[in-house]
């Protein structure tokens, strides 16, 4: 098949002229790849992505949001977040919603502070609208300067321990104790087939297989079939169907303005925050990891790869789900040879079929989705050893951030106590240089969320 510059582009067929069309838009022979290449690689970065179809709605359903709903709006943001960044960014990397946004958008806006979840969309479209600014204006550089690299770490570990200690929490291996807050729940048939789960989930992971989670939540939903049917009092799997229309009772239903009150902007900027550092920290990675830099050894295309992940925050609240934002399992399909926005937009499609799979994903209880929270926990800890643990100016608030979030069940309160104990040691040691302006601006925002959320 004769595809050399010297064919006249109107004599080519169909065929190869949309292939010749591809290769242009995206320069997949000039980014080293092939065509082949990028379609498989998107297929293995979704493999190791798309337990977020099951695992989103699991967590937004303890917000109030239908699980339907929640699944349909998953989908739908997946699909247009990865796609821009495919068309737009043309980098290779999936755009979903994020594990601990979801976290903090339920466990900490909706079920600690009391916000209706329409509310709490709210609040995740401002923080959106925050971002675009921030993208728009190239203000990153500023930014990162100014909060030291030791809570940044922090947060990420903090966040991770979290979402493993609600893993553990909706399988019923941990539950409360009156003498001693918490305690191993009852040796039952569900605990066990949860802790089988898990153990075959981190297996899988350890075996590097393509779709290591997702496969793990397939077999421990197996594992719980015969529940409340051959053993144990309660059935946890049950067939509803295979396909229904999708879902959008939770389109639009955002409280824009109700969310602007005072008392939530340390919600918003904590949104903000996390969600921005997320990205720029997959970024950073991804861009070492695959040498997918520009010209002046930057991450390549990345204002554009950030505009689209403030477009992916500001349109999920309004289809009705927390924040999207760039999923460090992308390294799944750069490591397959992955270099171009084609990866993406490979991605974006695989996800659209789920739209109609409502029923049939319903079937997952929370005893298999739980193993997969776990193995996020695990994943988002690596940043721990960044941290300079012999310093104990930088190791101290790094260590409240990080222990904080898990014993208040509260990702803000952890970042809000690491801010405020930065200020305070640096200004007590006689190390004001040390404080950046954003540091003070973040303190009191800090204070502000202490004084008017408890």
């Amino acid at each position: 098949m004769d595809q050399s510059p010297s064919v006249p582009y109107d004599e080519v067929t169909p065929g190869v002229r949309d292939e010749r069309w591809i290769e242009h838009y995206f320069g997949i022979r000039r980014r080293g790849s092939t065509l082949r290449t990028e379609m498989l690689a998107g297929v293995a970065t979704f493999l190791a992505g798309m337990y977020i179809i099951v695992v989103n709605p699991a967590i937004l359903s303890d917000a109030g949001i239908p699980f339907s709903a929640a699944l349909s709006a998953t989908v739908m943001i997946s699909f247009l977040s990865s796609l821009a960044m495919g068309l737009y960014a043309r980098n290779p990397i999936l755009v979903a919603p994020g594990m601990g946004m979801n976290a903090l958008f339920t466990y900490t806006l909706v079920q600690g502070a009391g916000l209706p979840w329409q509310t709490a969309l709210g609040c995740v479209f401002w923080s959106g609208v925050m971002f675009a600014v921030l993208a728009m204006f190239n203000v990153r550089k500023a930014i990162i300067e100014a909060i030291p690299d030791s809570l940044r770490f922090a947060i990420t570990c903090g966040i991770g321990l979290f979402i493993t200690f609600i893993g553990f929490k909706n399988a019923g291996f941990v539950v409360a104790n009156p003498a001693t807050l918490v305690s191993l729940g009852s040796l039952d048939p569900s605990l066990v087939t949860f802790f089988l789960g898990m153990m075959a989930t981190a297996i899988f992971t350890i075996l590097r297989w393509n779709g290591a989670l997702i496969l793990g939540i397939a077999f421990t939903t197996l594992l719980a079939l015969p529940m409340g049917r051959l053993w144990g009092d309660e059935v946890l799997v049950q067939w509803s169907g295979l396909a229904a229309w999708p879902d959008f009772s939770a389109v639009m239903q955002v409280d824009l303005w109700g969310a602007l009150k005072v008392a939530y902007l340390p919600f918003i900027f904590v949104m903000l925050f996390t969600n921005f550092f997320d990205a720029l920290s997959c970024f950073l990675a991804l861009s070492e990891s695959a040498d997918l830099k520009d010209k002046d050894g930057n991450p390549r295309n990345l204002k554009r790869s950030m505009t689209v992940d403030a477009f992916a925050s500001m349109i999920a609240a309004p289809l009705g789900t927390s924040a999207a934002q760039t999923f460090i399992e992308s390294g799944a399909g750069v490591s397959q040879g992955g270099r171009t926005g084609l990866v993406a937009v490979v991605i974006a499609l695989l996800f659209l079929p789920f739209l109609f799979l409502s029923p049939l994903l319903s079937l997952v209880p929370a005893i298999a989705t739980a193993p997969a929270l776990i193995l996020v926990g695990l994943f988002m800890m690596s940043p721990i050893s960044q941290i300079d643990w012999n310093r104990f100016d930088q190791a101290f608030p790094a260590f409240l951030a990080i222990i904080l979030m898990p014993l208040t069940y509260s990702i803000t309160l952890g970042i809000a106590f690491g801010f405020l104990s930065f200020v305070l040691v640096k200004l007590c040691t006689g190390r004001l240089a040390e404080i950046k302006p954003a540091m003070w601006v973040t303190a009191l925002l800090s204070v502000v969320m202490l004084v008017t959320t408890q």
